[in-house]
């Protein structure tokens, strides 16, 4: 898939639902970054409905999408995992975990009648929540003489690095946070002074 320097994802956590013929569907969404998060809040949501017969869901991890998973938990298959994902897909989201869990109201609702539930639940979810654009972040660590200060400084300001450590002696230490789409040109601006050392630290989602 190709890569892109920021991703959409839910605010916060939130709650949808869906009624049909006595059934009732509740939908969870959750902002999610690893599979760990992922089974923690299926545990949770399994002792708050325990006694739903059903706990079906879908996510989507990473700023690339590269993990995704459905469950049909029982449901005829594809008629609840996937349409679950179908509406994280549709509103372009990534690290984040839908669960629909169903009480059974006694009357089948058919092949189409648990599609359109599932759907209609995790629809539900999204729409009680806000989608904001993520960036990717990227660390560095410059290092430099004291009398290189202000001209790092100037570099930083106009890139609108973020300053998460620093050590200003007769040799000083940056470490900053830079926006991906911003990160290149920071670095080859910094390194323009053959007295600075840049180094990449790591990729932060």
């Amino acid at each position: 898939m190709l890569f892109k320097n920021s991703y959409y994802q839910l605010e916060k956590p939130s709650k949808g639902i869906y009624k049909s013929k006595g059934s009732k569907f509740i939908a969870y969404a959750f902002i999610v970054k690893n599979e760990q998060e992922v089974n923690q809040n299926l545990i949770n949501i399994k002792k708050i409905e325990n006694s739903a017969r059903h706990h079906c869901f879908a996510y989507i991890l990473n700023p690339d999408k590269s993990a995704t998973k459905v469950s049909d938990d029982g449901e005829p298959s594809n008629t609840a995992g996937k349409p679950i994902l179908g509406q994280i897909n549709s509103n372009d989201l990534t690290n984040i975990l839908i669960i629909v869990v169903r009480y059974f109201g006694g009357i089948k609702l058919g092949i189409s009648g648990l599609i359109k539930a599932y759907k209609s639940a995790s629809n539900d979810a999204i729409n009680n929540n806000k989608i904001i654009i993520k960036n990717i972040v990227e660390e560095y660590n410059i290092s430099f003489d004291f009398e290189e200060t202000n001209f790092v400084m100037k570099i930083c300001k106009k890139f609108k690095v973020k300053i998460i450590n620093n050590t200003y002696k007769d040799f000083c230490e940056v470490k900053y946070h830079v926006k991906k789409d911003d990160a290149d040109l920071t670095r080859s601006e910094l390194l323009r002074n053959h007295k600075i050392k840049v180094k990449f630290i790591k990729t932060i989602q």
